[in-house]
């Protein structure tokens, strides 16, 4: 009897330890993967662009200055150019680049969230430049649809006087190509342009979260990470992979 009595105990350890209360380590179902983005940060550079790493975290202070011309700079501003894209609906919008003061507190560590949490308007990531990304909407929730007539020729426009990019920042995918990474969302997670191994990314390619783990230049040993698409949602869909950090401006 003893010895029954024994083996039930145990039993019961291992059942106990097989339960997982949230952020405890599971036993017998491993914890979501967790990454480490630290290769990452030294892509990071731009006008008015700074970060400082603590124990945990990558701390983004950036004024969203582009290093690209658009006619939403000041015409004094050496970076001014009349409009010279592709759009024959393209219509100017009365905001203007100015300078910000934008925070994001990022963790060097991020891994899938628990509870996804959708993504707000106003900034929801930070590209490689310094300028802050939107999700897919616009003023009010709706969809983009008319306001991409108001995108410059490197696909960003101001709200009020915050420059941002919704889709895909031209200027990035120019410069470092069309598979580059891009920035980060403020769950941690790297963000890349619409290609991957020579072959262009759609929607039916991502999550609902608009993203898919493998491996990248930067991450030989494979990441989640989300794409830059040309179809909505174009940058993310039903919210966050990971937990967001703090964004403060």
């Amino acid at each position: 009897m003893k010895k029954i009595g024994y083996i039930i105990f145990i039993a019961g350890l291992v059942v106990a330890c097989s339960k997982k209360n949230s952020g405890e380590i599971d036993i017998i179902n491993p914890t979501p993967t967790t990454y480490n983005i630290t290769p990452i940060l030294s892509k990071f550079s731009g006008t008015g662009l700074s970060y400082e790493t603590t124990e945990r975290t990558v701390i983004f202070t950036t004024q969203d200055l582009p290093d690209h011309t658009s006619p939403y700079w000041d015409t004094s501003n050496s970076l001014y150019e009349d409009y010279n894209g592709t759009n024959p609906d393209w219509r100017q919008n009365p905001g203007s680049i100015g300078v910000q003061n934008i925070v994001f507190t990022i963790s060097l560590t991020p891994e899938e969230a628990v509870t996804h949490s959708e993504t707000s308007l106003g900034p929801i990531g930070i590209a490689r430049n310094g300028v802050v990304f939107f999700n897919q909407y616009a003023a009010g929730n709706s969809p983009l649809e008319g306001e991409i007539n108001s995108f410059d020729q490197w696909l960003g426009h101001p709200a009020m006087t915050t420059y941002h990019y919704h889709i895909e920042p031209k200027w990035l995918t120019k410069k470092y190509g069309n598979d580059a990474f891009l920035g980060l969302l403020s769950d941690g997670f790297p963000i890349y342009g619409p290609e991957e191994n020579g072959v262009t990314i759609t929607n039916v390619d991502l999550d609902e979260y608009h993203g898919h783990t493998g491996t990248t230049v930067d991450f030989p040993d494979g990441i989640y990470h989300y794409h830059i698409t040309s179809e909505d949602p174009y940058l993310n869909g039903n919210g966050y992979f990971g937990t967001p950090g703090n964004i403060t401006r």
